[in-house]
């Protein structure tokens, strides 16, 4: 999520570094795609931090069009839904502002 009082709407997108970023971020998902087409999550079968570290930033993402980047990985699309979908994160964003 982003930083609370900071107003992203009123700043311009710059789409080159979008298209960028997205190619990046795709990149990372392809060697997420091949790990997580062997174990539910990051760093095995259980949820650990290195699949919690995610949760915030991928939260945000699915807001966006780069949810593509998500829904088109077929185990990263799994393990989104997985981790995004525990009772414990779904309290953290009853708690934040709508």
């Amino acid at each position: 999520m982003p930083a609370r009082g900071l107003n992203w709407a009123l700043q311009a997108t710059d789409a080159a570094l979008v298209a960028a970023t997205e190619v990046t971020l795709g990149k990372v998902l392809d060697v997420y795609e091949a790990r997580l087409s062997q174990s539910k999550y990051l760093a095995g079968d259980c949820f650990t931090l290195a699949d919690l570290h995610h949760l915030p930033n991928t939260q945000a993402l699915l807001g966006t069009p780069s949810k593509k980047l998500f829904d088109s990985r077929p185990h990263v699309s799994a393990w989104v839904a997985s981790i995004t979908g525990r009772p414990a994160w779904g309290k953290v964003l009853a708690l934040l502002p709508k």
